[in-house]
């Protein structure tokens, strides 16, 4: 979906900044142009200590699955997190999920509503939340957003490329949302290329420059369909009921345009609101959400934005349904679960420190 076909009203200030073809758009992004280089600069020279064995790695407790990606936010990382876990515990693993403790713990909370009895540890050092989920007695780690985590072997490296959000020109951070270039993903066992709104087309362009950089490298592609809309209280409804209805949409996500164009694919009338990424939710957010709600007006957000939106929300006011992504291949599911597979024959080892690497 080209980034410019987004209305303003539904796009952040930031994102504008690094999407938008508008000339002060562009303008904003060449006087940045210095800092990308510099932050480029500095980047190289890690990734670089790291392939030359210079940086010290270490050998998790169980093995690890890393979940990433290339940019800030937007790829789904998490509903794909929540589908590996779910799948190694259908197959007879017992994972455990381990985050990094970003920001105020959504992620957290979205993984134990996704996964109820999957082990969520929380932990800046992932070597010791490894080694905390083997502890309770997981046999498996899927690390969320640790692509970049480069001192943690992993069994298995996914990094995420999202259609929805792909670019003409990829700027490095803070001139784009981009924390490596595109051929980093040469380190990655698998690419996952996902799309909530994007066409099979889009998806399949992205593919093909991504097989360019990666040629050895499998690729699947992944569908983040909008999955029953909930409410934290346990009500529920089709998402064919938004259909002819207005919507109040909300969305702190790395790339709420994707969210909102799902909702309007569904049938809705949408009204906009995005927040940043992660963003804190307060009391004077909430009566900004529903300061123009009309009656009759269906308020609809992520899970993510749920999970701190929901205590804040009056009891008197009308229901905050959210909606959940559901993962559906396209194709390349075999590879990913032939992957998995291939984990259950590694035997876990105790945590050690070693000056060699395999994600390189």
């Amino acid at each position: 979906m080209p980034t410019d076909s987004v209305p303003p009203a539904r796009r952040g200030a930031i994102d504008r900044i690094w999407f938008s073809q508008s000339p002060r758009a562009r303008a904003i992004r060449a006087a940045l142009a210095p800092f990308a280089a510099t932050y480029g600069a500095i980047s190289a020279v890690r990734r670089g200590l790291y392939d030359r064995r210079l940086l010290p790695t270490f050998e998790p407790a169980i093995p690890a699955i890393s979940v990433g990606n290339l940019t800030v936010g937007g790829t789904g990382k998490t509903p794909v997190a929540a589908w590996l876990a779910a799948t190694l515990l259908d197959r007879g693993q017992r994972p455990g999920l381990v985050l990094r403790g970003y920001g105020d713990g959504d992620e957290a909370a979205v993984h134990r509503i996704s996964n109820p009895t999957v082990p969520i540890i929380t932990d800046a050092d992932r070597v010791t939340g490894i080694a905390a989920a083997a502890a309770e007695g997981c046999d498996v780690a899927v690390l969320d957003d640790a692509f970049q985590h480069r001192r943690v072997r992993r069994a298995l490296d996914i990094v995420l490329v999202s259609a929805d959000a792909w670019p003409p020109v990829r700027w490095l951070l803070p001139a784009g949302p981009w924390r490596e270039p595109l051929h980093a993903v040469r380190r990655a066992s698998i690419i996952v290329i996902t799309r909530k709104s994007a066409t099979a087309a889009a998806a399949a362009a992205v593919q093909a420059a991504v097989s360019a950089v990666a040629p050895g490298v499998d690729i699947a592609v992944v569908s983040l369909v909008p999955d029953t809309l909930r409410t934290l209280s346990g009500e529920e409804r089709p998402i064919a009921s938004l259909r002819g209805s207005h919507v109040r949409a909300v969305a702190g996500i790395g790339w709420p345009p994707a969210f909102f164009e799902q909702l309007a694919a569904a049938g809705a009338q949408v009204d906009a609101l995005p927040f940043p990424d992660h963003h804190g939710y307060s009391v004077a957010d909430v009566a900004r959400i529903r300061r123009y709600t009309v009656p009759g007006t269906t308020t609809v957000c992520t899970l993510k934005d749920a999970v701190k939106l929901g205590p804040l929300w009056p009891r008197e006011a009308e229901p905050l349904w959210y909606v959940s992504q559901r993962v559906e291949f396209d194709f390349g599911v075999e590879s990913v679960l032939a992957a998995l597979d291939a984990i259950r024959r590694i035997r876990p080892v105790s945590s050690r420190s070693s000056a060699s690497t395999i994600d390189s």
